[in-house]
């Protein structure tokens, strides 16, 4: 046995696909809360019923458009189609990147994931996205929504702290 074979110490190579399956996992269990609560939120709030607390109220709204209601006069196979298409790429850059992502990217990433997915799957019920946390000031949004923004504004601040890389002298 040579003296390099004692001496150099084991290093555990991370899987890649840890990465991909922690992500994916995460973003999974966001959407299935969101969709849990817009359900909670269906069930109380069907009858009209508002509930003040203070800042917001809890009502219910259903958005057929998607951010801000954009969209909402096309028809729903437009939209579902076209989030369907923006998932389906969001998904594969996911997954292709998240080995090398920082761990606030990959944050980031299961937010935007999981919150894009909920709202889709909602969407697919055909009424529109539930919608029930109302500012009055504020259009009216949900979890899913809060975990997208959570996700971009998170995104942004990865991309501020990443060091810079010089690509040429």
């Amino acid at each position: 046995m040579s003296a390099d074979a004692t001496t150099r110490p084991v290093v555990p190579v991370r899987s890649t696909g840890r990465f991909r399956t922690v992500l994916l996992l995460w973003a999974a269990l966001l959407a299935g809360a969101d969709l849990t609560v817009k359900a909670l939120a269906e069930a109380m709030l069907s009858d009209g019923t508002t509930t003040d607390l203070g800042p917001i109220n809890i009502r219910l709204l259903y958005n057929r458009g998607v951010a801000f209601s954009l969209g909402a006069d096309l028809a729903p196979w437009i939209v579902i189609a076209a989030t369907g298409l923006i998932i389906a790429a969001l998904t594969w850059y996911t997954v292709s990147s998240a080995p090398a992502m920082t761990r606030l990217s990959r944050a980031a990433a299961a937010l935007l994931l999981g919150g894009a997915v909920g709202n889709f799957i909602d969407r697919l019920g055909g009424d529109g996205v539930v919608d029930y946390l109302h500012s009055g000031w504020f259009p009216t949004f949900n979890l899913a929504d809060v975990f997208v923004t959570t996700g971009v504004v998170l995104l942004i601040l990865g991309t501020l702290r990443a060091p810079q890389t010089r690509t040429g002298d």
